[in-house]
């Protein structure tokens, strides 16, 4: 495979130490590259044209990679690059510890023939960010239609849990009802009562006081 003239340098460092590179034109890129890379901040990507060429980084923690192109290269593909080199650099050697006790440019044997490999065809990454991002939408997509159905399923219990709240409301307010009702009946034959008695009571009285005894002569 043609290595490709759009790629002239690139390289990854731990701050400002070259823990790989590669270099198929020659040139003063890796001393250009870490003098830009102290305008860049943590966790971002930048581009600077210079010279007809552009740098191009991205920061990620203590790590920063860089592909110096030719201006005519698109963006896209430029950092579909960067992403790729990035990840790969991250799952080798980030996540087992060894770019961290990683000397300079310790890791060119093993690092460098892949980004030779990556920069040959830069193309193909950024065909590859282009699936990987179709699917990243086709992935949104089916979440926000997911999250919907489960927000209308959602509002559907509210409304059965209020309709089960309401009838249990409805036979709690029956319930009540006919507790009082069976209250103000039993008060209302207290009362009947009450005034028979007294009634009863003041016909005795009179009784008594007219006849003067039980026996009425």
């Amino acid at each position: 495979m043609e290595e490709s003239p759009a790629m002239r340098y690139c390289f990854v460092v731990r701050e400002s130490v070259v823990l790989a590179e590669y270099a198929p034109f020659s040139g003063n890129f890796a001393t250009i590259g870490l003098q830009c890379l102290e305008k860049l901040s943590a966790d971002n990507r930048m581009s600077i044209t210079c010279d007809g060429h552009t740098f191009n980084f991205i920061r990620d923690g203590l790590y920063a990679f860089l592909v110096v192109a030719v201006e005519s290269v698109e963006r896209k593909t430029i950092f579909a690059f960067l992403e790729k080199v990035r990840e790969e650099f991250q799952s080798r050697y980030v996540a087992t510890g060894r770019a961290e006790s990683a000397r300079a440019h310790g890791l060119d044997r093993e690092f460098a023939p892949r980004l030779k490999e990556w920069m040959a065809s830069p193309e193909s990454l950024n065909k590859v960010a282009q699936v990987k991002e179709q699917i990243e939408d086709v992935k949104n997509v089916m979440i926000t239609n997911i999250e919907r159905v489960l927000e209308h399923q959602a509002k559907l219990e509210v409304v059965f849990k209020k309709a089960a709240q309401l009838q249990d409301n409805a036979t709690v307010f029956r319930n009540e009802g006919v507790r009082l009702r069976r209250r103000l009946w039993l008060q209302n034959i207290k009362v009947k009562l009450l005034v028979f008695f007294i009634i009863v009571f003041i016909i005795l009285l009179l009784w008594l006081a007219i006849c003067r005894g039980f026996k009425c002569k």
